[in-house]
């Protein structure tokens, strides 16, 4: 046997006959004449004519190999003739990149040494092969659209981490990142690339030019006059920050976009080819052909319902094809330029998929007629194919070549046997599968022809001076309405063609979701779901590593896909069980957190770790779920959690030195993400740096160990998941609290337990990345609208002024009308109304699962964190991202799901259950942003009133050692629109500033939106909060004790700071104030005023906290409220004082400080204690306010703009200076108000008369010795020092010791100085 590599696989499957002529008949072979027609008409010559009959060799099975080699043989002369090397060309006939000199920096490269991604600053590498002479051509998969530089460069340029291709002489390149082409100098050129995006670079030494093309569109010559002659050869080469990723085509595959006249650097296997193609008609002329016996006759098969029937004569013809055929089938040139095109010629008929059985039968011929190894590499190099024109097409209006993939895809998949090899195989651990449920976002609108599917352009235009969209409906103007329309109507063309790629990538999943395909081994449902969780503990565990990570905008598209796939079969169960849950009652049920039979990784738990909660929790295990913990495995937990801490340090002085663990070979199990997304492993480390940066910081024991880890995973079976005759499966250890009723499949509890982590991984964060393009619609809808009221306004003499306004006016249009039809693209593919219900269903699987798992009381703990993190990040995601085009109100069952989360916030922001810092303090963020907005806060007030009063009882707990400043917050929240002057959503002083300008500084970044809601007050909580400070009377001095030491830490602070502020700007030489000390100085006053207005409430709510003296601390409270007030009050109205001239400097970040909110708020309190309480009630705030040594009526005289005589004086040359007066805030501060404040200012000034006239002398001996403010009344035991009360009850209320000789204190007495002395 002379052909190449036949002898291999015909000595193994040989299918030839006996020699004996008698055979025929019992084998079914046709007659020899019939099979002589039959076979020559199969195997045609080179110019598809067959020779007349009597001048033709009779062909039978025996001499058929002999007639396959001499017609795969001709035209040998022509074939080597086109073999031969190009000239022009110097370097091996492989092109790779060149990892062994040719690079500089640190690099990551593909096991084919074709893709790359750059680890450092500005790494570079060229190729292994140079040109001198002809014209040539090599392409660039672009993987990522970060900062790179794609061109040419010699064997003499020198490059560094800053200066890469196109930085030095003799190099060139173009770089579509910032549109430019670099040869030492830079000027624009091309256009901007993104990521699935074709570079193709073209040189042509004979003419001395080189250019570019993007996706087979030419960006014209970029260069011309090139250096050349002796010595000059040019190498593929490029430079790549940090991240950024591409793949190489040198010719090892067919072009995507081949140049008329330009050679690719590799030449293709031309003689292969033509064989390849020949044995291809072969194989088409098969189907076509049928032998009809009875007729004795052949005849035209239709090809579209070929089968194989177990013809013998038909099989063995097939035979000797796939001899030939089948070793060229592991190439994966041939398998993408013959066999991928072969197929897809197949599905270019139309029809769904099922309607082209062909392929299947082709696909079983494969399995049948190949080597096992063989069709393995086969079918891995087509759908690595596959994936890769899936994913480097570009986006046509129709997305007819995506569709024309996913379908082909889709056939293959179909078939059980190569589904089981691939998912097995291929698909996680060789392929980036996920790319095929991606669809990304068409950068150049004009490209993607969204200008012909959405022609008319529309934006909103209804804006508050705050850039938000209004909420009042203004009238649409006619023309407005018809623009709306129509643009509406192009969205929904679009809609309908995303659509169908949707519903391809979801058939793709619901193959490998399969439960039923359980011939030859395990159902590919279970193979998929430990390729599914390993895939999940990559993403989970490599959090840092981001070559292994997932992309999020395909986590995304994978995500919404699963959902669906996952719902169909969660109700196709339903429908044939019906006691089971359909998929809108799904959860995950609690024992899948501690029964062990999903691994969870090293994901955080609700009460810790998993190996400190089954040391603490093992007997509730055994009585609740009956699941006992082996002291042995309870050991080797310990000793595994003692090595992961050890492996954990070292892992974290890695991830500031990547290199020693990208360097670590085979230890690296997946491909990088961001270079070829098909490729093999991306482990191969290129340094240029210190040989000690490539020795990895632990041994590779502990990696092996890790592996042998996650085998449980692998070496699952069904029963082990679904469970049989008694064992549970995945549900083992239900608790007496979960109801026996059937869920559904245990398999697909499971892939939603994964689809929960998958949001939590990455797709949140992605969500709210892509609102940035509707916010870039409203910056340039607003500046559009201004230009326009520019140009109205501009006087017709300013003719030069108009162009530009006009010019102005011209380029914001053209940058909406892009901005709004890739704004239509991400709505249809990320915020469209199905894939908000997606969300809106996480969010209901999450409640119920969290619902479910507090139940089990102390199990409630083995619960991982991100179920909680995903119930709050998936509501805000609704609520925040998707709401600019569909309404969340509109989701079925919105009222009782917000009333469910909000339960779930209110019981567990102080749940003991919940250890973890960052878990409670989202809960409690999550609970703050929740009471800002009327929708969600009646939620709140919905829940069940003992859970509303816990809530409120939790809120009030002491300040110390908890997150007081959020918890402060809420209780603000409750009360803005209640308080003095607190009616705002934007400080007074702040609306004449620019919108820009006036962001004001917030507690918490996520709830900086919330600090412009309109005031939503909860009457209900407040009566809560009233009837527990009345009640219970230790929670009440607690509280308030805690709420004035933080009110005097934080005024306190914030002085400090402003003297530190007011220092450094007096300072004659230039000084910067640290933006970060500004902030923290903002904050400061922030928490000053939230703390003074949470005050405000208590006393507003439960004045007999602060003015029934039967209450022990009540008499203690109300000084240390007084000396406070005071202490804020003279602070901020002294005349030219501190806080006035930091005030008047306007620094950027301080805008929130001014007099307004911190007077306002001590007014409120005030007015509170002295004029809206009863007659006993205001003589006592009176007395203890006058008696406060700190006291200045001048302070409240301020409040009404009263400045004393000499700071008049003083003043009247300055006729500008406006003194600050609660007057002159009219619009947020009512006349009844007002009025009050006068009867305040009236009542103190009679009464400071009084206290003046009356107050007789104290002697110095008298006074107390602590604060020298008040006479002695207090005496302690046993060691009878003496103090003043206010002072000692202060003390004790911290400390018990003596002031003066350190003995415990164990009384105080009232202290009367004898009359005789």
């Amino acid at each position: 046997m002379t052909s190449r590599g036949a002898g291999t696989t015909f000595s193994r499957k040989n299918y030839r006959l006996s020699t004996e002529p008698e055979k025929s008949k019992v084998t079914g072979i046709v007659n020899s004449r019939l099979l002589n027609d039959y076979l020559h008409r199969v195997f045609t010559n080179a110019d598809g004519n067959q020779p007349a009959a009597a001048y033709r060799k009779h062909l039978t099975f025996q001499n058929l190999q002999e007639h396959l080699d001499r017609l795969l043989a001709e035209e040998n002369g022509s074939e080597d003739s086109r073999d031969q090397v190009v000239e022009g060309r110097l370097g091996p006939s492989t092109v790779v990149l060149d990892h062994t000199s040719g690079f500089e920096g640190l690099l990551l490269v593909d096991d084919d040494l074709l893709g790359v991604i750059g680890h450092s600053n500005f790494g570079s590498i060229r190729a292994t092969t140079c040109v001198y002479k002809g014209k040539w051509i090599y392409e660039v998969l672009i993987s990522s659209q970060g900062l790179m530089q794609i061109g040419w460069c010699t064997l003499n340029c020198r490059f560094n981490q800053e200066e890469g291709v196109g930085d030095t002489p003799d190099s060139y390149a173009y770089d579509g990142n910032r549109v430019r082409k670099w040869n030492v100098t830079t000027t624009n050129y091309g256009k901007s690339w993104a990521a699935g995006d074709i570079v193709s670079c073209l040189i042509d030494l004979d003419e001395g030019t080189i250019a570019f093309c993007l996706n087979g569109i030419s960006l014209g010559t970029a260069f011309d006059n090139i250096t050349r002659g002796a010595g000059m050869a040019y190498f593929p080469a490029i430079s790549l920050s940090f991240k950024e990723s591409v793949a190489f085509n040198f010719g090892s595959r067919p072009l995507r976009y081949p140049v008329e006249g330009y050679h690719p650097l590799q030449d293709p296997p031309v003689a292969d080819l033509v064989k390849a193609r020949k044995l291809l008609g072969y194989l088409k002329n098969v189907i076509h052909i049928g032998i009809d016996v009875t007729e004795g006759k052949l005849v035209e098969k239709d090809t579209s319902v070929w089968q194989l029937q177990g013809e013998p004569t038909v099989l063995i013809t097939l035979a000797h094809i796939f001899n030939y055929f089948s070793p060229l089938m592991c190439k994966v040139y041939l398998v993408e330029d013959v066999l991928m095109t072969f197929l897809l010629s197949i599905l270019e008929r139309g029809g769904a998929v099922e309607a082209h059985p062909l392929i299947q039968q082709l696909l079983d011929l494969m399995w049948l007629l190949m080597e096992e190894y063989e069709v393995h590499e086969c079918l891995k190099q087509l759908l690595m194919s596959l994936l890769r024109a899936y994913r480097f097409s570009p986006i046509i209006p129709d997305l007819g070549l995506q569709i024309h993939y996913l379908r082909l895809t889709i056939a293959v998949l179909k078939h059980e046997k190569s589904r089981k090899y691939l998912l097995s195989n291929v698909l996680f651990d060789v392929l980036r599968s996920v790319v095929f449920f991606y669809i990304k976002s068409p950068l150049r609108v004009e490209e993607a022809g969204l200008q012909e599917l959405i022609p008319t352009t529309w934006w909103p235009n209804r804006f508050t001076k705050e850039g938000k969209e209004s909420k009042e409906a203004k009238e649409e103007s006619a023309e407005e309405r018809l623009r709306r329309r129509a643009y509406e109507r192009g969205c929904q063309r679009l809609k309908k063609r995303i659509e169908v790629v949707e519903g391809l990538q979801v058939q793709i999943l619901k193959l490998l979701l399969n439960n039923k395909d359980r011939g030859g081994g395990e159902a590919s449902r279970y193979i998929f779901l430990n390729k599914f969780r390993k895939f999940l503990q990559e993403n989970a565990s490599n959090r840092g590593n981001l070559t292994v990570l997932c992309p999020p905008e395909y986590m995304v598209c994978f995500l919404h896909r699963l959902i669906a796939a996952l719902r169909f079969f969660w109700d196709g169960h339903k429908a044939k069980t019906p006691a089971a849950l359909s998929s809108e009652e799904a959860y995950v049920p609690p024992q899948l957190f501690y029964n062990g039979k999903v691994d969870y990784f090293d994901l955080q738990r609700l009460g810790g770790l998993l190996s400190h909660l089954k040391k603490t929790l093992k007997d509730d295990l055994a009585a609740k779920a009956n699941v006992l913990i082996d002291p042995a495995e309870l050991q080797a937990v310990t000793m595994d959690d003692l090595d992961e801490d050890e492996e954990s340090a070292t892992s974290a002085a890695q991830s500031q030195r990547p290199s020693a663990a990208l360097a670590i070979g085979g230890a690296l199990a997946r491909p990088g993400w961001l270079s070829s997304p098909t490729l093999g492993r991306a482990n191969r480390f290129l340094s240029t740096a210190a040989v000690s940066l490539m020795n990895p910081r632990r041994p590779l024991g502990t990696l092996e160990k890790i592996k042998v880890r996650t085998l449980s995973v692998e070496q699952r079976t069904e029963e082990d998941i679904e469970g049989s005759h008694g064992n549970e499966g995945l549900l083992l250890g239900r608790p007496p609290e979960e109801p026996e009723q059937p869920i559904t499949e245990n398999s697909l509890l499971e892939v939603l337990d994964g689809i929960v982590m998958m949001y939590n991984l990455s797709v949140h964060q992605q969500l709210g990345k892509m609102v940035g393009v509707s916010d870039d619609v409203n910056e340039y809808a607003m500046a559009l609208k201004d230009t326009e009221e520019k140009i109205s306004r501009c006087p017709k003499r300013r003719r030069d002024i108009h162009e530009e306004l006009l010019k102005s006016q011209k380029v914001f249009s053209e940058k909406l009308n892009h901005l709004s039809r890739r704004l239509a693209w991400i709505n249809v593919t990320i915020y469209s109304k199905e894939k908000m219900q997606d969300v809106y269903w996480l969010l209901r699987v999450c409640i119920r699962t969290i619902e479910h798992g507090d139940r089990t009381g102390s199990l409630f703990a083995f619960m991982p964190e991100f179920y909680l993190s995903v119930a709050m990040n998936s509501y805000s995601a609704l609520k925040n991202y998707f709401s600019p085009v569909n309404s969340m109100e509109e989701l079925p069952g919105y009222e009782e799901t917000l009333m469910r989360l909000a339960a779930i916030l209110a019981k567990h922001f102080a749940d003991s259950r919940i250890v973890g810092t960052d878990i409670r303090d989202s809960l409690m963020q999550a609970l703050a942003s929740y009471v800002c907005y009327p929708h969600s806060l009646r939620a709140v007030e919905r829940i069940p009133e003992d859970q509303r009063i816990s809530m409120m009882k939790n809120l009030l707990a002491p300040y110390e050692q908890r997150p007081w400043a959020q918890t402060n917050w809420i209780l603000v929240r409750l009360w803005r629109g209640c308080g003095f002057g607190y009616r705002y959503t934007r400080l007074p002083h702040l609306l004449k500033t620019k919108p820009e300008d006036a962001s004001l500084p917030s507690l918490q970044r996520d709830l900086s939106v919330a600090s412009f809601q309109k005031p939503c007050p909860s009457t209900l909580l407040q009566r809560h909060m009233a009837d527990l400070l009345r009640s219970d009377r230790d929670l009440a001095p607690s509280f308030l004790n805690s709420v004035l030491n933080q009110l005097n830490w934080a005024f306190s602070e914030f002085i400090g700071m402003i003297q530190e502020i007011q220092q450094a700007a007096e300072r004659l030489e230039r000084n910067f104030v640290d933006s970060r000390q500004l902030k923290v100085c903002a904050t400061c006053f922030d928490l000053s005023v939230s703390l003074l207005r949470v005050l405000e409430m208590t006393v507003t709510l439960a004045p007999e906290i602060f003015l029934d003296w039967n209450r022990p601390s009540s008499e203690l409270l109300l000084r240390r409220l007084a000396q406070l007030l005071n202490q804020v009050l003279n602070r901020v109205t002294a005349e030219r004082n501190l806080f006035d001239r930091v005030v008047n400097l306007r620094l950027p970040g301080l805008e929130s400080v001014d007099h307004y909110p911190i007077l306002v708020a001590v007014t409120g309190i005030l007015v509170r204690l002295l004029v809206d309480t009863d007659v006993q009630g205001a003589e006592r705030a009176t007395a203890v306010l006058l008696a406060d040594p700190c006291f200045q009526l001048r302070s409240i005289q301020y409040l009404l703009g009263h400045a004393e005589p000499s700071a008049l004086a003083a003043a009247a040359p300055a006729t500008d200076k406006r003194h600050f007066s609660l007057h002159t805030y009219t619009e947020y501060i009512s006349a009844e108000e007002l009025a009050k404040v006068d009867k305040m200012l009236n009542h103190l000034s009679e009464e400071s008369k009084q206290a003046a006239a009356t107050t007789l002398p104290t002697s110095e001996e008298d006074l107390c010795p602590i604060c020298y403010a008040h006479p002695i009344s207090a005496i302690f035991r046993p060691c009878s020092h003496k103090s003043c009360k206010a002072c000692i009850n202060q003390h004790l209320m911290n400390n018990k010791d003596c002031f003066f000789c350190k003995a415990t204190i164990t009384g105080v007495d009232d202290f009367t100085k004898p009359a005789s002395s």
